[in-house]
């Protein structure tokens, strides 16, 4: 039996998204300067932006979520992981539309994806609910989907760049990335045919309850209300990228950091929201929604975000830097050898969990000291 959860509507889901599309309309009048020559009216105005920008990102989250708890899974995880998505493009295009940015760019950011929620946050969601509940149980079924279509699209995308004949690599021709950005739409469009229509049960996680037994679910108000303020924040945060990108190009430039942490910083800030939700799901013996949060984000990164930048790319006759490294397809190997052990016996406790941090830590470092 259901029960609308009566709860106090939060007023900062609602003023984020207000700030941002007020300070999108402000940005017209306010010029970002550049790393060496930033003014205070420049610094003061791009730090607040960032927080509201932040902000924005935590409300579109908070929004899909109350929209997913109403649709139960895996149609709301699909909600969730969209809205992520459809942020993390928005980034990293507004970057790479900028005159003289990476052509790594994107590469980087949907690698750091990958390690971050394949490693990061997997190994997190595992340590913390082992720590809480000693072991937990997942459908083994669910997480062979999604790595066996994880597997295909992170090799095809990043790994075979390097070992094509037409252009030398790390890149792809024009008709290989054509090719790619269409297999891999294909590849994501039926997963979500099977996440959500042919094989659903594969993925269902049990729903939170109220201390009646009912199950808790967003009256039809919130719902509504989350609807109409999840596109204002989607649409805040999309123009808002765009100075994001300057400031994050200052920022960097100023540090001396290496080109990679740019993609770590976009996949940190975007995931940041999903991420809290996986983890609080893991501490409430909920590890499958976790794995459904955390493994659906980095599918439909790869799964959108590769064609969408390709396109862009090829439409602009710019080049994309998309193969990687030697030594990041070792650890992108490692990852997915790691993730078949994992998820392979439906059980897992904090060792397991530890692994992971350990190789998500070793990418972190490598990053600075390669």
């Amino acid at each position: 039996m259901t029960t609308p959860a009566q709860t106090k509507t939060s007023i900062w889901p609602i003023a984020f998204p207000a700030l941002a599309i007020a300070f999108v309309l402000l940005g017209l009048f306010v010029k970002l300067d550049g790393a060496q020559s930033m003014s205070a009216l420049s610094a003061a105005f791009s730090t607040v932006m960032l927080v509201i920008l932040v902000g924005a990102i935590f409300a579109a989250v908070h929004h899909a979520d109350v929209i997913a708890h109403r649709l139960g899974e895996p149609f709301g995880t699909l909600v969730l992981t969209l809205a992520v998505t459809v942020i993390e493009v928005a980034l990293i295009e507004s970057i790479v539309l900028t005159p003289g940015s990476s052509p790594s760019l994107a590469r980087d950011t949907v690698f750091a994806v990958i390690m971050i929620v394949c490693n990061g946050l997997v190994g997190l969601c595992i340590l913390v609910g082992g720590l809480r509940h000693h072991e937990q149980e997942f459908q083994v079924s669910g997480a062979g989907v999604y790595l066996n279509v994880l597997g295909a699209l992170s090799v095809l995308t990043l790994v075979l760049p390097n070992y094509t004949l037409t252009v030398t690599g790390p890149y792809f021709s024009t008709a290989q990335l054509i090719f790619v950005s269409i297999i891999t739409v294909v590849l994501y469009a039926t997963f979500l045919f099977v996440q959500t229509s042919r094989h659903a049960d594969y993925f269902r996680a049990g729903d939170e309850t109220a201390p009646d037994g009912h199950h808790i679910y967003p009256s039809n108000r919130e719902v509504v209300v989350s609807a109409v303020m999840l596109l204002i924040a989607l649409c805040g945060v999309i123009l808002l990228a765009k100075k994001f990108a300057v400031i994050l190009e200052a920022g960097l430039q100023r540090a001396g950091a290496p080109a990679a942490v740019a993609g770590i910083v976009i996949a940190m800030v975007v995931l940041a929201p999903e991420s809290i939700s996986a983890v609080q799901a893991a501490r409430r013996n909920m590890l499958q929604r976790s794995l459904n949060l955390a493994l659906g984000s980095s599918l439909a990164t790869i799964g959108l975000t590769i064609p969408a930048v390709g396109i862009t790319n090829i439409i602009l006759g710019k080049e994309i830097q998309i193969g990687i490294s030697a030594r990041d397809t070792l650890l992108l190997a490692l990852t997915l050898f790691l993730s078949l052990l994992t998820f392979g016996s439906g059980r897992t406790n904090i060792l397991v969990g530890l692994v992971h941090l350990v190789v998500f830590a070793t990418f972190v470092f490598m990053v600075f000291f390669p």
